[in-house]
Formats: structure tokens, C-alpha cells, sequence
């Protein structure tokens, strides 16, 4: 598996799914406790339609978590020197690995959950990056509309696997407890205080106003949910100046919307929203 090195020495794994002549480059960003190889079957979607995909394992997580921590599995997590800051800038480093490989090819910004938190911190200093900007099981970053705590809370009545919160589909529940480099996703205990506030924050004013934007998330979301990402959407109209923002919730769905029971939909709405935003 490829690496690269930041600014701190830190090797990062990634993984590529590419095709010739792409349309555009997908560039995904995981969630927090899990890994890019979890969206195998997402990055197949789009190659399948035309569109390369590029996806690192974070600081502290997967492979490259693995590395980090000489193969300790319980060290997963552990973001390593420079925290948050780092590991945001690594995944901006990452941009230009990708846009260096793809001369002249539109970089679409796909952050799931922490991931999408990341989109959010890079969408404010590097909008000029990105073709487009696609955010799933997100949430607006303010006290109150982004939940940093124990996400299972509201769906623990809905079963025994502790992993309710991610999806109705209890294979895809079994799965994350089974594999090993997953682990619990409590951004307060693993980030601490200080770091944890780097989470917060506002859309910035003046991005630029053609950038397209899409958010999909499930209706039962904890992370954040629909009056959280309703107020996210208007925050980059309002402030940010951003005339192209859409919305989808999906009835039902919870926060993992590509491992969904409808994920097929979910799918095809994210592929029809691409294909009619970007040129060939």
C-alpha cells in the first residue's frame, strides 16, 4: 500500500481506486474510529460511473495507526504529535498528492462524520482546492448541534450491538465490532479538551459563490441531525455567500447513510448530484 510522509514524520497510508480519463477525482475522508477501506464498495460505485478515488487512513487510524504505534491495537485513536492541527493538515497534504497526480482533473472534497468535520476546517482555508464539497452524517460545529459524546445514547433501545447509532443494517453493525482496527468514536475522551475545541467552528465568509455543496444524512443521525445540518446549509448561504447548497435526509436512515439500507439510493442520489455538477 502507498504512503506518504507530513510534516511530522508520520507515514500515511492510502489507497487509490482510479480509472483512465475520470471525470473528476473523488478525494473520501473516513470518520473517526474506523479506516478508508470501509468504503470499498462506495469507491466501486464511482469508478464505475467514471470518477477516480483517493482515501488515506487518519492519523492514528488503520493502517497507518497501525504503523504509527507499532501494531499496538489499543493505541488506535491516538492521533500522534500535532494533533488535530497535523491531521488536518496531512489530509490537505494528501490534496495535493492527489491533485498532482491528476494535473487538470476537478478534486471533489467527501468527508464523512469527522471526516466531514475535516471537510468543513479545509473548505474554509483551501476552498480554492476543490471542484465540489460533498458532507455525510455531518453537523453544524457549534455547541449544541454537534454531539461529542456517546452517540449510541438515543438508539440503545434499538438493539445489543452498541453500534445502533451507525445503521439499520445490523450486518454492517457486526462487522464494525469485528473488525480490528475499528474502535469507539468518542471524540471527548480521545481528543481532550483543548484539542477537542479545534472540532468547533463557523463556515467562513466570502468562499467562493459557485462552489457546489451536497449533505446527505440520515433523519435519526445523532451526530448532529436535521435541524443541525438545516442550520449548517444556512450558514454557508448567509455567510459564506455559497448559492449552490443542497440538503438530502433520508427517512429513518442513521448516521452511516453509504451503509444504509437504502444506501443504493443514497448512492445514486450522490452520483446524479456529480454527474450534474461536474463538467466532463
Amino acid at each position: 500500500m502507498p504512503t506518504y510522509t507530513d510534516s511530522y514524520g508520520v507515514d500515511i497510508t492510502y489507497y487509490e481506486w482510479t480509472v483512465s480519463e475520470p471525470r473528476a477525482v473523488v478525494q473520501l475522508v473516513h470518520g473517526l474510529g474506523e479506516h478508508a477501506q470501509r468504503y470499498g464498495a462506495l469507491a466501486e460505485a464511482l469508478s464505475r460511473a467514471g470518477y477516480s478515488v483517493y482515501a488515506e487512513d487518519h492519523r492514528g487510524h488503520g493502517q497507518t495507526g497501525l504503523a504509527q504505534h507499532g501494531g499496538d491495537l489499543s493505541r488506535l485513536g491516538r492521533l500522534g504529535p500535532g494533533g488535530l492541527r497535523a491531521t488536518f493538515a496531512a489530509v490537505h497534504q494528501f490534496t495535493a498528492l492527489v491533485r498532482d497526480a491528476n494535473p487538470g482533473v476537478p478534486i471533489v472534497l467527501l468527508g464523512h462524520s469527522f471526516g466531514s468535520i475535516i471537510a468543513q476546517v479545509l473548505l474554509n482555508t483551501h476552498s480554492a482546492d476543490y471542484a465540489a464539497v460533498v458532507l455525510t452524517g455531518t453537523a453544524a460545529r457549534l455547541p449544541g448541534l454537534m454531539n461529542g459524546g456517546d452517540l449510541n445514547r438515543l438508539h440503545k433501545h434499538l438493539g445489543t450491538t452498541g453500534r445502533e447509532w451507525l445503521t439499520r443494517d445490523l450486518d454492517v453493525q457486526r462487522a464494525f465490532d469485528d473488525d480490528p482496527l475499528t474502535f469507539p468514536a468518542d471524540a471527548r475522551k480521545l481528543f481532550g479538551l483543548v484539542d477537542g475545541r479545534r472540532l468547533f467552528g463557523v463556515p467562513a465568509r466570502n468562499l467562493p459563490s459557485r462552489l457546489p455543496l451536497l449533505i446527505q444524512i440520515g433523519s435519526e443521525d445523532s451526530l448532529g441531525g436535521e435541524r443541525s445540518v438545516r442550520r449548517l446549509a444556512d450558514l454557508y448561504r448567509r455567510r459564506s455567500g455559497l448559492t449552490d447548497v443542497q440538503v438530502q435526509v433520508y427517512p429513518e436512515a442513521r448516521h452511516e447513510v453509504f451503509n444504509e439500507l437504502n444506501r443504493d439510493e443514497v448512492i445514486g442520489d450522490l452520483l446524479a448530484w456529480l454527474n450534474a455538477h461536474i463538467a466532463h
